[in-house]
């Protein structure tokens, strides 16, 4: 168990100086490549930033408009007609938070922990939840914007089907596994 902490430990200080030496070695121009992939790498954030400002305006609107407790607070009543204790309607926040921005779903269980407690039902499935999940509308945003893919329609469904599967799994691995 030691060695691989130790080897944990030094395995990205390695690859910073074996990557490196190896293109040396190969007769790669290090430093003009990393420039050129440093340039190519601010082209794209520059390509990329007006998606990723109107993805960001447009959660913030969502969030401090109050739209997201409004659906929350419909999506209660069906939650109830499925069976589920009233506490499970704490996680509707965090689930459609979730494919829309990473660190508004990060506050959101944070938020669930420490209100419910780590190990209570609330707080497994949530970081359960993020853990099962992805940012679809930051992934949309962030990959398609990069490489100019405009029509993403078959994605955006993809992407938010498995993020109800996700949820759905992560109640159902929750529940069984703790309960």
């Amino acid at each position: 168990m030691r060695i691989i902490a130790e080897i944990s430990r030094w395995a990205i200080p390695l690859l910073l100086l074996l990557i490196p030496v190896l293109a040396y070695l190969r007769n790669v121009p290090v430093y003009e490549s990393f420039v050129a992939g440093a340039e190519e790498g601010f082209k794209t954030g520059v390509r990329i930033l007006p998606f990723l400002i109107g993805m960001l305006v447009s959660i913030g609107v969502f969030v401090d408009s109050g739209a997201l407790d409004i659906v929350s607070h419909w999506l209660q009543p069906l939650f109830g007609f499925l069976g589920f204790d009233s506490n499970f309607a704490a996680i509707i926040p965090l689930a459609i938070m979730r494919p829309l921005s990473g660190s508004g779903a990060l506050g959101v269980a944070t938020q669930l922990i420490n209100q419910y407690g780590p190990d209570s039902f609330i707080g497994r499935l949530a970081s359960t939840l993020q853990g099962s999940t992805d940012t679809t509308f930051f992934v949309l945003t962030v990959y398609f914007g990069s490489v100019g893919i405009k029509k993403y329609r078959y994605a955006l469904k993809l992407g938010l089907l498995a993020d109800l599967i996700g949820l759905i799994v992560s109640v159902w691995i929750v529940s069984k596994t703790f309960y």
